[in-house]
């Protein structure tokens, strides 16, 4: 049966962070994933996450400036030192959290760098990062991004990652795979998972178009979660979604798979 986790970004926003945790524990999420930690104290967080017996699936790097257009530095010429300091960041919350992943975000193309230069920063920032990740018992992950979500990112389809990886050759390297932006970009995501299935290590969903509920939208995913089964996909699923209206009320689509109805005493 496919694992879920909870992505506390998305999920559960009509409360506040740390009642999120326990209201994914309660509908029966036994995993979550939150992007960004890095303004909570990792203290508060673990404890947020023992105390329900959650295990946090994946985090990200820290992006830059969000709020100046950063969206990711792996692939921005002249902030590699900037880079690297957010790796070690990185590392230090994912192992005081216990998160084996760590999603490496690339970052988009600025205006008046050449795309070849920025993608060989990229392939050098993800080599370091993907070695410094090992060492800490970590895995780096990418993800391609769509254009309409997010215009200007470096990676917005699974073959440029895969080319990515093999640019940088590095075993710790793996895919995020999500089924949203791929099926956005024009994919066919059952057989994106056939190809690349070796290096997935982790994915994630939402509803096609507007990102909300997996059962909303143009694309029935039902097929797709059974197909992980069949092909033996061992990791988690990511509920990257934005809800209707409230988070409980929309996992219907959950029951089947343990998560939701009944389960919804928050």
């Amino acid at each position: 049966m496919p694992r879920f986790s909870a992505n506390l970004r998305y999920l559960f926003q009509e409360i506040s962070l740390f009642e999120r945790f326990d209201a994914a524990a309660a509908v029966g999420f036994s995993a979550v994933e939150y992007p960004f930690p890095y303004a909570e104290s990792p203290t508060k967080l673990r404890r947020a996450l023992e105390g329900n017996g959650l295990q946090l699936t994946v985090i990200n790097s820290p992006p830059g400036r969000w709020e100046n257009g950063d969206r990711g530095l792996a692939g921005v010429p002249g902030r590699e030192t900037e880079f690297r300091q957010s790796i070690e960041d990185a590392i230090f919350y994912a192992t005081s959290l216990n998160c084996t992943n760590v999603h490496i975000m690339a970052g988009t193309l600025l205006p008046g760098v050449a795309r070849e230069s920025a993608l060989s920063v990229l392939a050098e920032n993800l080599s370091f990062a993907a070695d410094s990740l090992a060492d800490a018992g970590l895995t780096a992950l990418i993800e391609p991004l769509n254009e309409k979500d997010m215009p200007g990112y470096l990676i917005n389809h699974s073959v440029q990652a895969r080319a990515l990886m093999a640019v940088v050759n590095s075993s710790n390297l793996k895919l995020l795979y999500n089924l949203y932006h791929s099926a956005m970009a024009g994919e066919d995501v059952d057989d994106s998972i056939r190809s690349h299935l070796d290096v997935i290590k982790h994915i994630q969903v939402a509803g096609i178009p507007g990102r909300a509920e997996p059962n909303t939208g143009q694309v029935d995913f039902r097929p797709t979660f059974e197909l992980l089964d069949t092909v033996g996909y061992q990791g988690w699923i990511g509920c990257e979604y934005t809800p209707k209206k409230r988070t409980v009320d929309g996992l219907k689509w959950a029951s089947i798979y343990g998560i939701g109805s009944p389960f919804q005493s928050v």
